[in-house]
């Protein structure tokens, strides 16, 4: 199984990036997808999760600016993320678990800089 993240870049404080991650490989079905970031000397946190279903979890610091959607039969997640801040930069990693066992599989990375 692959994840590949696309979308990243720069960006000046407010504007917005869509970033999208594809799963491919051997998948009968992905349970929780998501995005994960990691800043420079921090550790990785998560951004924001969806299940299979649809239901939602949103990190605090980005609530109400960033959005998460998934097309279960294409197995894409999408972060729509608007009204950018300098702390937003950061790399933003995509997640998918795979059942049985929930193991969980990662995308390479994409780098969102957040700067004028």
């Amino acid at each position: 199984v692959q994840l590949q993240a696309s979308g990243g870049g720069l960006v000046q404080p407010g504007g917005s990036l869509r970033l999208s991650c594809a799963a491919s490989g051997s998948i009968d079905s992905i349970n929780d997808m998501g995005w994960y970031r990691q800043a420079p000397g921090k550790q990785r946190e998560l951004v924001a999760t969806i299940t299979r279903g649809g239901s939602t979890v949103i990190a605090v610091s980005v609530k109400g600016r960033f959005t998460i959607s998934r097309d279960n039969a294409k197995n894409t997640v999408t972060l729509q993320m608007n009204s950018l801040k300098p702390e937003d930069t950061a790399v933003y990693y995509c997640n998918a678990n795979l059942p049985p066992s929930n193991r969980k599989y990662w995308g390479q990375g994409t780098q969102v800089t957040v700067s004028s």
